[in-house]
This record gives C-alpha cells, structure tokens and sequence, in this order.
C-alpha cells in the first residue's frame, strides 16, 4: 500500500471518529441542559425557601449545607438534597420517635385493635388508648407528608446528578473529538505532502540483491 494511501484513509477516519464524538458530545450537553434546566423549573415552583440563618435552631446549626443555603430558594439539585436530607430528614426524627410510615402503621393497627377490645369490654382505658390512636394518627399524617416530599426532593437531586454526569461526559467527548481531529488533520496534511510513489513497509532488499547491483 503507498504511504499516501493509507495517510488518508487513517487521516479522514480520525476526522470522521471525531465528528461523531462531536455529535455525542452535543447530544449529551443537551441532555445536561435540560436536566438542569428542568430541574430549577420544577423546584422553583414549589416556592421552598431555606429559613435564615437567625432562625436555625442548635441542631439544624449543626448542618454545614442549612447554614450555607439560609435564607436562599431552593433552586437546585444540591439545595433539594439538603433540604431533604438535612432538613425533614432532622424533623422526622424527632416524630414518633423516629419511626417511619410503614412503622407507625403497625402501631396504628394495634392501637385499633385494643380500642375496639377496650370499648368492647367497657374498660376506663378505652378513651386513654382513643387518645393515644389519634395521636399516632396525626403523627402518620405528617410522617407520610414529610416523607412524600423529601422523596420527590431527593428524586429532583438525582435527576440533576444525572444532568451533571452527563455534562462531565460531554466535556470528555469534547476533548477527545479535539485530539482526534488534529490527528486526523495532521494525517491528511501529510498525505498531501507525501510523494505518490513512496510505499509503506517496503522490504529491503535482501543482501545478495545489492551485491548483484
């Protein structure tokens, strides 16, 4: 094969690699813009604003992302996994002793069970154990809220998290269509300058041939 060949078959086949990586990367940082994009739109609409830092309590001051975000609307991937991690997440701990949906829900229909055993029986503890039912209830209710929200919070992080990987992939993609089209034009820039004649791997002649010359 001459040297001139196979200079432009290699030259316009890193030209034509890196076109294609441009077109990934384009693609991707597409798809980054509207996560990211997405994401602000959604979060802003729900009007969710960190509380100032004046009004955080000892245990929330404990959180290096509250203090940080205080008194700014949460707009972002970052700011919504705070405010569910650091921020309902502390709240529903401090609920039921912790204990999550699921959880209480067992408490909740056992407590039904002896009411209705109570009440039966005409047991003076039956409007203590009502008590106590309402309570749990109330309890499930704001656990459920909470929960719900800081679900919808972490799901819109990591959504964004998606955005953000695929941005870091598009850079990468970038880089590489870069390298590769300066290859492939240094390919073809030296097969314009390469002799059609001149071959590539030509054997040497063996040592009896130039002997014979």
């Amino acid at each position: 094969m001459k040297r001139k060949t196979l200079d432009v078959i290699v030259g316009l086949g890193l030209v034509i690699l890196a076109g294609l990586l441009l077109i990934a990367g384009l693609v991707l940082t597409s798809n980054a813009n509207f996560a990211n994009d997405y994401v602000k739109s959604q979060l802003s609409q729900q009007q969710i604003t960190f509380k100032t830092a004046d009004t955080l309590t000892a245990e929330e001051k404990q959180s290096a992302c509250l203090v940080k975000y205080a008194g700014q609307q949460l707009n972002s991937g970052k700011q919504a996994e705070c405010y569910a991690n650091e921020f309902i997440g502390l709240h529903l701990q401090s609920i039921a002793g912790g204990k999550t949906y699921a959880q209480l829900g067992d408490v909740q229909t056992d407590l039904k069970a002896k009411v209705t055993a109570a009440q039966q029986a005409n047991d003076p503890a039956a409007a203590d154990l009502q008590k106590q039912l309402t309570d749990v209830t109330a309890q499930r209710e704001t656990v459920f809220k909470g929960e719900t929200l800081r679900g919808l919070l972490l799901t819109s992080y990591g959504f964004s998290e998606f955005g953000a990987k695929a941005g870091q992939a598009a850079l990468v993609a970038y880089l590489a269509a870069g390298l590769l089209f300066l290859l492939g034009a240094a390919g073809l820039l030296h097969a314009a300058r390469t002799p059609r004649s001149e071959g590539f791997a030509v054997p040497e002649p063996a040592t009896g041939e130039l002997a014979s010359a």
